[in-house]
């Protein structure tokens, strides 16, 4: 090759390291993680529950420096994740909850910080370890009660970044203060007969006490539903997601 084709060469190198730069920025983590039981803003966001703008698609994204006190983690793009006048779905809790955190990249652990305000709450080590592919941890409220935002956050082990997710709740129990108004359950008068037993006969397509598997539904730890025609389990507390189908998440149901 000829000097002046070796220059050529080079110039084109250079000029296209800058670009790969912004492509793939130092420091970025590999692992991705959110709270998906209770629903998190983002969960739910994922769900359709809330409309949402491109945090929809990456729920696990919400990536930042650590120790930020905010829900979208400095992300421009994810800032309605800060937003308390989106109609958040608010989870009734007692004095103590477990979340769940879904994990869709596994990545070492220095160790996740629940915060109410500017309360820690709880702190949970990681051991430098690389985490399940979900994780749940109990979390005490303390003196905490009411309507509250928690924060969570799961810091990396081995670079300088953690992940961020908020979780609306109304600690303390009874009923959940959502911004969406409750449909009026109309009770039948007294005179009306009882519906005829086929109507209340589940179809045979459905096992008793299970129903149809769908995204976007709260299922609880020994929930039963079906999918492609097999029953399932639930194992552990989450709100579905599209891709959280029963065959394709082992950590979430048993086949039965």
């Amino acid at each position: 090759m000829n000097t002046r084709r070796k220059l050529t060469v080079l110039g084109a190198a250079v000029g296209i390291a800058p670009f790969l730069a912004v492509l793939f920025p130092a420091g970025t983590a590999g692992a991705h993680g959110y709270v998906s039981s209770p629903a998190s803003r983002q969960a739910q966001c994922a769900a359709g529950t809330v409309a949402c703008g491109p945090i929809k698609y990456e729920p696990q994204s919400v990536e930042g420096p650590k120790g930020l006190r905010n829900c979208h983690g400095n992300n421009a793009q994810f800032a309605e994740l800060n937003d308390d006048s989106k109609p958040w779905k608010v989870h009734a809790v007692g004095n103590s909850a477990s979340f769940t955190w879904t994990n869709t990249a596994r990545h070492r652990t220095a160790n996740w910080e629940y915060y109410i305000g500017n309360t820690r709450v709880t702190l949970v080590p990681g051991n430098n370890q690389q985490p399940d592919r979900t994780v749940t941890h109990t979390v005490n409220f303390g003196n905490f009660t009411g309507r509250q935002k928690l924060l969570a956050i799961w810091n990396i082990g081995d670079t300088a970044n953690a992940f961020y997710a908020c979780v609306d709740l109304q600690i303390g129990g009874g009923s959940t203060p959502t911004t969406t108004p409750s449909p009026t359950t109309t009770v039948p008068p007294t005179t009306t007969t009882v519906p005829p037993t086929t109507t209340t006969t589940p179809p045979t397509t459905t096992p008793p006490g299970s129903q149809e598997w769908a995204p976007g539904r709260s299922y609880q730890v020994g929930s039963e539903v079906t999918y492609d025609g097999a029953r399932y389990r639930c194992l552990q507390s989450h709100t579905a997601n599209p891709g959280w189908e029963p065959a394709n998440t082992p950590a979430l149901w048993q086949k039965l």
